[in-house]
């Protein structure tokens, strides 16, 4: 490593920790310096919000599986990463600094606010968004509902912590500045740019604990790939997203409390009467197959649903959607059927669709439509 990229990437109060983990953050391949095509002219202008997650992780050894989340703030990135400068005006600011699996409303509710107020500013290009893998579809497909702009908003994250060997942030990091910066990544909602792949909030899901190649957008597949820097788009969003939703989160100080409830062998009605009991306005069932549930389940979420709960009828199944009254009466019970989400995006949706009252159609209506 050259003393230039090792200076480019030092800080005048930094701890040891803080070292290690911005000289590993700046071995980012050669290749990174080159400017890709879009990035050539004028720079655009890309505001970089951190929360916190893997990508900002430390660990006492570069070969060990555990570390802590959050260790590294938005500056410490920003300046170990210097060859996103190259492709955006870069500025950061840090929304929170936590794991993905402490992620909660109130940092969500922050950050879609600041994303609304930086994508309405002329002098901002596109946002770029640090985040934990855990919970980076459900934050990315909530932001896909209630950003009212039509600029890129790129999320991104990291397998590995920053002290890893072969640490996947720096790389994903770059990429997903240089989406941010392409126009052509604007109207098509807000995506997820990890590991070469460029995923619509929508449509991508983890799926393995611990490899990198972890997401996947089984049902529709990519928006399209980036390699250093060079991004292709393959194709627009599904679904109404960011100014064409009708949701939002002006005035609201609080989200209706929503329950996921998985189905099993011999499942009967008490987790979902114990989610209703808690306080829950609606209730996700994270079905069997095609959204099914035993007897007894489907008996009692049809009582909650009688009493104005909102009942939806998800999958357990990684791929694959649940249609409505295929093998249960969703018209008879008063069910909606979650269509092509998984549980975890159906209870985002139900969530904000709970803002206001609405009918079990009209409810059926946007798992149609988002």
């Amino acid at each position: 490593m050259s003393k230039a990229l090792i200076h480019s990437a030092s800080f005048p109060s930094a701890s040891f920790p803080s070292v290690l983990v911005a000289l590993v953050l700046a071995t980012a391949p050669a290749v990174l310096g080159e400017t890709p095509p879009q990035a050539k002219g004028a720079l655009p202008t890309v505001v970089v919000l951190a929360t916190g997650g893997t990508i900002a992780g430390a660990a006492p050894s570069d070969v060990q599986a555990s570390y802590t989340s959050g260790q590294v703030g938005v500056d410490e990135l920003l300046a170990a990463v210097p060859q996103a400068k190259k492709l955006a005006s870069l500025r950061g600011e840090q929304i929170s600094n936590v794991g993905s699996q402490d992620m909660n409303d109130e940092i969500w509710l922050k950050l879609a606010r600041r994303v609304n107020e930086l994508t309405a500013m002329p002098d901002v290009d596109g946002v770029v968004i640090t985040h934990g893998t855990d919970t980076i579809e459900e934050t990315a497909y909530f932001l896909n509902l209630v950003v009212k702009s039509n600029k890129p908003v790129v999320m991104t994250a990291a397998m590995r912590p920053a002290t890893a060997l072969s640490a996947d942030g720096p790389l994903n990091f770059f990429n997903a500045v240089a989406v941010a910066a392409n126009k052509n990544a604007s109207r098509r909602g807000v995506l997820v740019v990890v590991n070469d792949w460029i995923h619509g909030a929508a449509s991508l899901t983890k799926t393995s604990t611990t490899a990198v190649q972890t997401f996947l957008s089984p049902l529709s597949g990519l928006i399209g790939t980036v390699a250093y820097g060079d991004a292709d788009f393959y194709r627009g969003p599904i679904g109404r997203h960011t100014a064409d939703s009708e949701f939002s989160v002006d005035g609201v100080t609080a989200l209706p409390r929503v329950d996921v409830v998985m189905a099993y062998e011999n499942m009967d009605g008490a987790l979902i009467d114990a989610a209703v009991a808690a306080g829950a306005k609606g209730v996700v069932i994270a079905g069997a197959g095609n959204g099914n549930m035993s007897e007894g389940a489907l008996k009692t979420l049809a009582k909650q649903a009688k009493s104005g709960i909102a009942c939806v009828r998800a999958s357990r199944v990684t791929t694959g959607r649940v249609g409505r009254n295929v093998e249960v009466d969703d018209d008879k019970y008063g069910f909606v059927a979650a269509m092509r989400l998984n549980p975890q995006k159906a209870r985002v949706l139900l969530r904000l669709a709970l803002l206001k009252p609405r009918s079990a159609a009209d409810m059926q209506r946007i798992f149609d439509e988002y």
